[in-house]
């Protein structure tokens, strides 16, 4: 018993954020948050080792050679590229805990700068499982296919132990695919599993109180029903019925099959060894090393890291310890912003914040200054974020709307671009959306967490006495009256015909034809292009290519990206900041949750289940939210 007044206690103050509400969501992840997968090993000192080690991958003496005995690099050769495990948008970084996954910009820019040497004459890709989105998975997908279309006799051949769904979409665009003896190919179609906490809120006594504007605006269904809506049920079968029909697309384009052939396979869903090869999934099954030498025959290759920070030297060091500022571009470019993570009020947790959330103050500072500086023709501004604060979003808005006012703004929307995130997204020039974005959910939620009768459960009674008929509007002892869920109401619909004038102005659509797409609803990309939510269907790529092309800027310019790489006074003040240092997985009610759910259901639900409860965190600042509630884990 005393065990479970300590959990209840601590899930208290971890949903209830009472000391000062800084938790954040984790990245990624995707499609509405972005899975993670196994931890990646990290450097025992961090980023300072990751930085100062860049020349410390040189193979031992029993790991595999690292190029061919007689690679040259003027030579034509393969690029051999290991290709597995998480795949986010920004990496988390701390001073202790290293670097996170690897980032999509990065992946694709290995493309694109291998694409440019006219001495690689083709890829290797040795592909693990990829912990991914389904809209991140068509932007390696596409990336790949450029690769091809790049030079003349181009190839790319692909070899895998295993995969799944989605990283078996990636590899669906190699011209040729070679399984390992006894290895297999999953292609069991799409699934959704949303994850509802009403129990767990129940077990503690703690009561989920909230409203919403929108017949579709099911944001806190999770806390407060035990079960998925009806309108909840169709948002997701849409979602599906698109994801179904690109994976079915892209097996039948790159495998050379029919799409009912294809639709058969996946029923079939489980193809091993020869069993893959005579449904035509693989072309070969055979150890890695003969796939490498089968397809370079007498032409060298070298093993390419994604991500290469060159050797150190002083100014780098001098940059890293924050001695002296990283130079920006001074020549005409492209600016390219990330605005990842829930959408926070004021400074959120600054630089490192700012790679994980999207705080107004800095952003809309670091917004303001690139519509100044006249060498940024173009500003690119990639969001993965499910929303909010419906207050930072509407300041993130007007500072999107002056940048546009001054110079091109073309959007990129990631796995999710929705509420909050869809809310500054409107102001854009241009926006560009992946098919299976997740976009749209112009509604308003708002909400409250009672723990009164958890208190009382663990032997602490509360007597609220104040003067004013709303005195207690916001106490987190009592759901609301009915009095005082009018006054609640009343704010919220204000808010949300805000939040559709915005749309109305930004995406010049008449007040009646934004309606009859908002209410909450949730749309994939190519439904919300259909609508006229976005103009484009196109990832990041597409996106700078347009900006470079609206702002008459030469594609070969050197591109700025925000948020910059933290120096290390940016790492020490990090201390004391839970969510970078992933604190709040550790400690209390929070990390034994998400552990839980870590061991029946994978790294795909602890993450579901750290982002709900990081964006609960933020109800106690502000419990008006443009925000999109999603724990739902996608297969």
């Amino acid at each position: 018993m005393r065990t479970r007044w300590l959990c209840a206690s601590a899930l208290i103050v971890a949903l209830s954020a009472s000391c000062g509400g800084e938790e954040r969501k984790k990245q990624d992840k995707g499609p509405a948050p972005q899975p993670s997968s196994t931890p990646p090993a990290s450097n025992p000192l961090g980023m300072m080792g990751s930085l100062l080690s860049a020349r410390s991958d040189e193979p031992g003496p029993y790991d595999e050679p690292r190029e061919s005995k007689d690679f040259s690099e003027s030579s034509p050769h393969f690029a051999v590229i290991e290709l597995v495990g998480t795949v986010v948008e920004m990496q988390s970084i701390s001073l202790l805990g290293g670097f996170g996954g690897v980032e999509l910009r990065a992946i694709t820019d290995k493309f694109s700068t291998l694409a440019k040497d006219d001495s690689v004459i083709g890829l290797i890709l040795r592909v693990g499982e990829l912990s991914i989105s389904m809209a991140t998975a068509e932007e390696l997908r596409e990336a790949l296919i450029g690769f091809k279309k790049t030079g003349s006799g181009r190839t790319i051949t692909c070899h895998t132990e295993s995969a799944s769904n989605l990283t078996y979409y990636v590899m669906t665009a190699c011209d040729s695919i070679a399984l390992a003896p006894n290895g297999s190919i999953l292609i069991s179609g799409v699934a959704a599993m949303p994850l509802h906490l009403k129990g767990l809120l129940d077990r503690f006594h703690v009561r989920a109180d909230f409203l919403h504007v929108g017949a579709f605006k099911g944001a806190a269904e999770p806390l407060t029903l035990d079960a998925p809506s009806q309108q909840m049920r169709a948002t997701l079968a849409a979602i599906l019925d698109r994801s179904h029909q690109t994976l079915v697309a892209g097996i039948a384009q790159g495998r050379a099959l029919d799409p009912e052939q294809v639709k058969g396979l996946i029923d079939t869903a489980v193809f091993q060894g020869e069993q893959a090869r005579e449904a035509k999934l693989v072309d070969a099954v055979a150890i890695y090393g003969a796939t490498r030498d089968g397809a370079v025959g007498d032409n060298g290759w070298r093993l390419e890291k994604i991500v290469d920070r060159g050797p150190p030297n002083m100014n780098k060091i001098m940059e890293l310890l924050g001695l002296m500022p990283k130079p920006r571009p001074s020549q005409p470019h492209v600016a390219l912003v990330y605005a990842v993570g829930n959408v926070v009020d004021g400074k959120g947790d600054g630089i490192l914040g700012a790679r994980q959330q999207i705080a107004s103050r800095p952003l809309a500072s670091a917004l303001r200054v690139l519509a100044a500086d006249e060498a940024v023709k173009a500003v690119v501004l990639r969001i993965n974020s499910g929303g909010g604060s419906a207050l930072s979003s509407e300041i993130i808005w007007h500072a999107v709307k002056e940048l546009a006012a001054a110079k091109p703004v073309v959007v990129s929307m990631g796995s999710v671009a929705a509420s909050g995130g869809y809310y500054i997204a409107s102001a854009a020039t241009k926006i560009y959306a992946l098919d299976n974005t997740l976009t749209g959910s112009i509604g308003v939620v708002g909400g409250k967490l009672s723990f009164g009768e958890t208190l009382s459960s663990i032997g602490i009674k509360a007597y609220p006495i104040g003067r004013g008929k709303n005195a207690h509007l916001f106490n987190p002892l009592a759901p609301w009256s009915a009095d005082e869920r009018k006054v609640v109401q009343d704010l919220m619909q204000s808010i949300y015909d805000v939040f559709v004038s915005r749309v109305v102005t930004g995406r010049n659509m008449d007040t009646e034809a934004v309606q009859k797409v908002a209410q909450g609803r949730v749309w994939t990309g190519a439904d919300a292009r259909s609508h006229g939510l976005v103009d484009e269907i196109g990832g990041l790529d597409a996106a700078l290519a347009e900006a470079h092309k609206l702002g008459q800027v030469d594609a070969g310019s050197e591109l700025e990206v925000y948020p910059p790489d933290p120096t290390l006074m940016d790492l020490l003040g990090s201390f004391g900041v839970s969510a970078p240092l992933g604190l709040h997985k550790t400690f209390g009610a929070t990390g034994t949750v998400v552990a839980e759910v870590g061991r029946v259901l994978g790294p795909e639900g602890s993450a579901a289940i750290e982002q709900i409860l990081a964006q609960l965190s933020q109800l106690k600042k502000n419990p008006i939210q443009a925000a999109l509630y999603f724990p739902v884990i996608f297969h």
